[in-house]
């Protein structure tokens, strides 16, 4: 999509982070948009302070994991704008604990949220593109974790290869419409993804309390540290603005992590070189 300006997006996990930095680039591309997130005073604040800039913009409240959430949040967005074009499945969470410790509501939850989040976006939004026939775009959040499984067992991890997968797909099926597709890989951003327990449903029941001592806990401690000192939100939306103009299926953020992709691919090329000798 070349031309943003006038063109309305949908933005979920839209109160902070990445998500807000992207409402807040899409805004200043001039166009309308509307931020959903599950935290009512966040997503008010956030709504509040980009109007209070001149945006065109909405808030709706719109948890990820429930389809019927999502159905009302697009129906909203459909009512304020009109036509939407650009849908990005951003909203994440994380919970982790190490291969003896992650319970099974840890995983039932982050699956809900970072992989069904995206699919319920998708399901709720591309019909409506399809038949509006201005062409659009939809983002997919994934992350570095997953390209290169460096987190060990995680349902994190696991839900963004998910997403990867999801989206090399749909870019397949979606280029003949005119509608393109993007999967936002980035590493380390100043975000509280690593404070996503404060949105817990009490249907997945309370995080597990992590041994202070144990290799976990030392491993969240410094996950925790990588985000603080992680790459800017702002210039995470930057890359996916030039994605979108530029029709490009694969969103980088961070080169320095090229290294550790190449010796997964390696080992890929390695093992089938091995079946073909």
């Amino acid at each position: 999509m070349r031309e943003l300006a006038g063109k309305a997006a949908f933005v979920t996990g839209a109160a902070s982070g990445i998500g807000l930095a992207m409402a807040t680039a899409f805004a200043r591309e001039g166009m309308k948009v509307m931020l959903a997130d599950v935290e009512t005073g966040a997503l008010d604040k956030a709504v509040d302070a980009l109007r209070g800039g001149g945006a065109d913009v909405h808030g709706v409240v719109c948890d990820v994991a429930d389809p019927s959430s999502v159905d009302r949040a697009a129906e909203a967005s459909f009512r304020a704008f009109g036509n939407v074009h650009v849908v990005c499945n951003n909203a994440g969470v994380a919970a982790g604990g190490g291969i003896d410790q992650i319970s099974v509501d840890d995983w039932r939850w982050v699956i809900d949220v970072n992989l069904m989040g995206v699919l319920h976006g998708v399901r709720s939004f591309l019909p409506h593109i399809r038949a509006h026939g201005e062409g659009g775009h939809i983002v997919n959040t994934a992350s570095m974790a997953g390209m290169n499984a460096g987190l060990g067992v995680s349902p994190y991890s696991a839900t963004k290869f998910a997403v990867v997968s999801l989206s090399e797909g749909l870019s397949a099926q979606l280029a003949p419409l005119g509608i393109g597709v993007s999967v936002l890989c980035p590493s380390y951003v100043r975000t509280r993804i690593g404070e996503s327990g404060r949105n817990r449903p009490a249907q997945y029941g309370p995080p597990r309390q992590l041994a202070p001592d144990s290799p976990a806990a030392a491993l969240v401690a410094e996950i925790a540290r990588r985000l603080e000192a992680g790459l800017d939100p702002t210039a995470v939306a930057a890359r996916v603005v030039s994605a979108i103009h530029d029709d490009q299926l694969y969103v980088f953020t961070h080169p320095g992590m090229r290294a550790e992709v190449e010796d997964r691919f390696a080992a890929i090329l390695a093992a089938m070189d091995a079946v073909s000798a």
